[in-house]
């Protein structure tokens, strides 16, 4: 597969973040209100994201929505447990925290506003959410970042 010249690359990212900024707007609003409770801000180039660290609200972990991500952590360059392997429905290696976000990221600045309505619509926070397994499957591979991507595993099952 050919890889995009850089410009064209800034350019379609550009457009993407300015596509999921209605996703955004409300992750900055409540990370500039975890600033006041102690989080610290750090902008990530690799994860094309605003991340929010030791953000003080939540059940531990991360939440993306659009650009912005709210970790409970002091890093997201953490290992932790996919979707499938914490359900029991198989045993997987463990993957990078910072890798499953960042597929988030990109579903994101794909899908724009439709993101958190679709997300909800396909289950939630759930191993049989298809943005779920497609992070898991991102992080694990660095590729299939999409919902509805068929994973080649399957495929040849």
């Amino acid at each position: 597969m050919r890889r995009l010249p850089r410009w064209l690359l800034r350019a379609v990212q550009c457009i993407g973040i300015a596509w999921a900024l209605p996703v955004s707007a409300p992750g900055l609003l409540a990370g500039a209100a975890g600033l006041a409770a102690g989080a610290r801000v750090q902008l990530s180039r690799r994860d094309l994201a605003v991340v929010f660290h030791r953000f003080p609200w939540g059940p531990g972990g991360a939440l993306t929505l659009g650009n912005v991500i709210l970790h409970t952590g002091e890093s997201l360059e953490r290992a932790c447990n996919t979707y499938a392997h914490d359900a029991g429905h198989e045993a997987e290696a463990s993957i990078t925290l910072a890798d499953h976000e960042r597929a988030h990221v990109f579903q994101a600045m794909a899908l724009g506003g439709l993101f958190l309505p679709l997300y909800a619509l396909c289950g939630g926070v759930s191993a049989r959410n298809p943005f779920e397994r497609a992070a898991d499957r991102y992080a694990r591979t660095g590729r299939g970042w999409w919902p509805w991507a068929r994973d080649r595993a399957q495929q040849s099952r």
